[in-house]
């Protein structure tokens, strides 16, 4: 049995992807803060329901607590580690940066230092596609430079693609990163735009829409995403002999860079529409400027996922929208 050591486990990426690989029979140590970033009963309740498979377990620590994640990961005895536990949100980097550096900088390092420790076979870390910055040209490929983030969220996470780089190199320990592109589905914070529109056209209250609504994203279904995340656990990189077509593999560390979207951009009103639709409702919508750090378009080129593991994501957005708004009205206790 394979045994896999996951932080964030409560968040919603992890707790899809915990899902997955219990499903798939594996071992899943989890490890998640429960802070109170956003409501602490969804996260307790995305654990509750992992708790219903056996071979699951988790750990209530931050990452920044060295000691509790030293000992958390030398009882796991894990074969892979991915992390994915961090401070998220571009909106709020611009109000706690502080808790971006704490959370993304010191605990990702605390969680490579681990990882070496304990002899991993390959270390998996979460990154952003806000990585990408002020680039224009699209699709955005990983080969491409992204010296020009925007937010301090993006610059924790290029630090971050940074750090494993170097770690890889020093230590030998392969390391991935992946970049998500704008995801949604079931289980999503309250935090993120569905959510947010989805409970502003549920109340009756005005929605905002930033740059008066001329805003692309590569929306990515959150069950594509890991199951890309899946397919890269087995892409372990290595040497020469490791490499693809379109490939970021570092020449001289066991390291690479990954995109997980859905290679579309979709108009950010059409998103919009298609939650009125699954909703039976229309929005109030209040249409205004780019917010400080935001980005007009984002696009993937996700070839370098298909060369490596074979998948592409692929869900529709109308599809997965109606998935989610079925998510959220019946957690919400919303009649449809």
């Amino acid at each position: 049995m394979r045994r896999v050591f996951i932080t964030g486990t409560a968040g919603f990426i992890g707790f899809h992807l915990a899902e997955l690989l219990l499903q798939e029979g594996w071992e899943v140590a989890g490890f998640d803060a429960m802070t109170d970033y956003y409501e602490v009963a969804l996260k307790r309740r995305r654990h509750e329901i992992l708790a219903q498979h056996g071979r699951f377990t988790a750990t209530e620590a931050r990452l920044e607590d060295m000691e509790a994640l030293t000992r958390a990961v030398e009882t796991a005895r894990p074969d892979v580690i991915v992390h994915l536990a961090g401070q998220a949100g571009v909106r709020y980097s611009l109000e706690n940066p502080r808790a971006y550096i704490d959370s993304n900088i010191t605990g990702t390092f605390n969680v490579m230092e681990c990882a070496r420790a304990a002899g991993v076979e390959h270390l998996l870390m979460a990154s952003t596609s806000s990585v990408y910055g002020a680039n224009t040209e699209m699709p955005y490929a990983e080969t491409q430079k992204a010296d020009h983030p925007l937010t301090i969220y993006a610059a924790t996470k290029k630090a971050n693609e940074a750090m494993g780089h170097s770690w890889a190199h020093i230590h030998g320990i392969p390391i991935t990163a992946f970049r998500f592109f704008t995801v949604y589905g079931p289980w999503g914070r309250p935090d993120m735009a569905p959510s947010r529109f989805a409970c502003g056209i549920v109340e009756g209250r005005p929605i905002d829409i930033y740059n008066n609504g001329e805003m692309w994203r590569d929306f990515t279904y959150v069950g594509d995403l890991v199951r890309g995340i899946r397919g890269l656990i087995d892409a372990v990189p290595g040497g020469a002999e490791t490499r693809v077509a379109n490939d970021s593999l570092s020449p001289v560390a066991p390291f690479r860079i990954v995109n997980i979207g859905n290679s579309d951009k979709v108009r950010l009103l059409d998103f919009i529409e298609a939650i009125e639709d699954a909703l039976g409702r229309k929005a109030i919508r209040n249409y205004m400027p780019m917010q400080t750090g935001d980005v007009p378009a984002t696009w993937a080129d996700a070839s370098l996922l298909q060369n490596l593991t074979g998948y592409r994501p692929q869900t529709p957005f109308r599809e997965g929208v109606e998935r989610f708004v079925r998510w959220y009205c019946d957690y919400y206790d919303v009649p449809l």
